[in-house]
C-alpha cells in the first residue's frame, strides 16, 4: 500500500512518531480513568465492587485484551496499516461517549470501547515501529513508544490538577482532549506507507500460493516449538510487570490514600513526578543506550529499581521521604523496565508472518492478568492493606526482574531477518 496521491512519504522518524501515539492514547486513556473513577463513583453511586468491574473492563485490562485478540492477527492478515484506518474511529466514539454521559451504562459502554481500540492499536504500533526502525537504532524507535506512553500520563495527571476544581466536568474535559488528539493523529496516519517488511512477507505468500486467514498468524505461532518459550519469557518479562503497572496505572491514587496521602492534587502531582521521570528515563536511558550497551544489564537495572520503589512504599515509614522515593525510583526504573524491552523483543524474537499475532497475544494475556487483579484489587486494599497487597506486587516484580535478566536475548544490533534466520533458519520462509 503506497501513501495517499500528492502527499510526500513520511520519514522514518515521522512515521515512528505518528504511530507512537497510540501509546500516548493508550496511557492518556487509562490515566483520565485513574483520575476520574472517584468522581464518577460519586456521581453515579456505585461501590468499590463496580470501581473493579470498570477497571477491569477498560484500556487497562480486559477491554485492550479484547482488541488486542482482535487486531493482532488482523495486523497479520490484513496488514499493520490497516489497523489504523479504523482503531482510532473507534476510540473517538468511546471518549465522546465518556465525554457526554449520563448514567454508569454509558460509561462502561464509552470505557470499552476506548478499551478496544487501545488494545488494537498498540500490538500494531509496535511491530510497525521496530519493521520500520533501522537495526542499529531500533532500541531508539521503540523507545520512541515507550516515550509516548511515559508523556501520556504525565499530561494527564497535569490536567488532572488542572481540571480537579471542576470536579466531573474538569474529567469530561480530559476525555474530550483525548478525542482532539486521537483525530489529529488520525489525520496524520492516513500519510503512512505500509510495512515494508509486510507487504514483502504477503507477496512472498501470493507467489507460493499460500493461504492465510484471520486465525493464520496464531496458528502458525503455536505450530512451532520455538516460539513457545519466546511466549513465556516475554508473559514472564511483560505480563507480570504490567499486572502490578496495571494496578499502578489506574488505582495509584488509592494506594496513596492507603499510604497517607489524601489530597487528591498531592496524589497527582506525585504522578506527575513518576512520569516525567518516565519519560526522561525512557530518552536518556533506553533509547540512548538500548542500542549501545548490555540490554540484560539495563534491564536488570532498570527492574531492580521497580522493586526498591514499592518495598520503600510499602515498608518505609510512611512521609514524604518514602514517597519522592518511591515517585523517583518507580518513574526511572518504568522508563528503562519491562515495557520498553517487551515492545522490543516481542518485535526481535517472532518471524515476520505472525510478529502482530505474537504482540497481540501477548498484549491480550498481560491485561487479562490485570483485568484479574484489578477485580479485587480496590476491596482488597481495603479489606488486608497496603503491606499484605505490597507483598504480591513485589513477589511479582522480583519474577519479572529475574526472567528477564536470566533469559535476556542477544540481539541488539542485528536486523531482523538475520534474527528470523537464527531462530527458524534459513528456510523457514520457504
Amino acid at each position: 500500500m503506497t501513501p495517499r496521491a500528492g502527499r510526500r512519504p513520511m520519514s522514518a522518524w515521522k512515521a515512528t512518531i505518528a504511530v507512537a501515539m497510540s501509546n500516548y492514547i493508550e496511557a492518556g486513556a487509562i490515566i483520565a480513568l485513574a483520575t476520574s473513577l472517584t468522581l464518577w463513583q460519586n456521581a453515579f453511586g456505585f461501590d468499590d465492587s463496580m470501581v473493579g468491574i470498570i477497571a477491569a473492563l477498560s484500556a487497562n485490562a480486559f477491554g485492550a485484551a479484547l482488541g488486542a485478540m482482535i487486531g493482532g492477527p488482523l495486523c497479520d492478515r490484513l496488514g499493520r496499516k490497516f489497523i489504523y484506518t479504523y482503531d482510532l474511529i473507534v476510540f473517538m466514539v468511546g471518549a465522546l461517549m465518556i465525554t457526554f454521559c449520563t448514567s454508569l451504562v454509558l460509561l462502561l459502554i464509552g470505557v470499552i470501547l476506548m478499551g478496544i481500540a487501545v488494545g488494537a492499536g498498540v500490538p500494531a504500533s509496535w511491530t510497525y515501529i521496530a519493521e520500520e526502525a533501522p537495526s542499529e537504532h531500533r532500541a531508539a524507535h521503540v523507545g520512541t513508544a515507550q516515550l509516548a506512553w511515559s508523556v501520556g500520563p504525565a499530561i494527564g495527571f497535569a490536567l488532572a490538577i488542572l481540571v480537579g476544581p471542576l470536579g466531573v466536568t474538569g474529567s469530561r474535559i480530559i476525555f474530550f482532549h483525548l478525542f482532539v488528539i486521537a483525530l489529529i493523529t488520525w489525520w496524520v496516519r492516513r500519510g503512512l506507507p505500509e510495512s515494508t517488511r509486510w507487504k514483502e512477507q504477503r507477496a512472498q505468500e501470493v507467489r507460493t500460493g499460500v493461504k492465510v486467514s484471520f486465525f493464520s498468524g496464531v496458528a502458525g505461532l503455536l505450530s512451532d516449538r520455538k516460539n513457545w518459550g519466546a511466549l513465556a519469557f516475554l508473559l514472564g518479562v511483560y505480563g507480570l510487570w504490567n499486572t502490578v503497572a496495571g494496578q499502578s496505572g489506574i488505582f495509584q491514587p488509592r494506594v496513596y490514600a492507603a499510604a497517607g496521602v489524601e489530597s487528591a492534587t498531592q496524589q497527582n502531582l506525585l504522578q506527575v513526578l513518576v512520569w516525567t521521570l518516565t519519560a526522561l528515563a525512557t530518552y536518556f536511558g533506553f533509547m540512548r543506550y538500548g542500542d549501545r550497551v548490555s540490554r540484560r544489564w539495563l534491564y536488570f537495572g532498570g527492574a531492580l529499581l521497580g522493586i526498591v520503589a514499592w518495598v520503600v512504599l510499602v515498608f518505609a515509614p510512611p512521609g514524604m521521604f518514602s514517597l519522592f522515593t518511591f515517585a523517583i525510583c518507580w518513574g526511572i526504573s518504568a522508563g528503562l523496565g519491562a515495557q520498553a524491552f517487551y515492545g522490543l523483543w516481542t518485535a526481535e524474537l517472532f518471524a515476520t508472518k505472525y510478529r502482530a499475532s505474537a504482540q497481540g497475544m501477548l498484549f491480550m494475556l498481560a491485561r487479562v492478568m490485570v483485568g484479574l487483579l484489578s477485580l479485587a484489587f480496590p476491596v482488597l486494599l481495603g479489606s488486608i492493606g497496603l503491606a499484605k497487597v505490597g507483598l504480591i506486587i513485589i513477589g511479582l516484580l522480583v519474577a519479572a526482574l529475574l526472567i528477564g535478566t536470566i533469559w535476556a536475548p542477544e540481539t541488539r544490533g542485528k536486523t531482523l531477518e538475520e534474527i528470523e534466520t537464527e531462530r527458524y533458519g534459513a528456510n523457514q520462509n520457504a
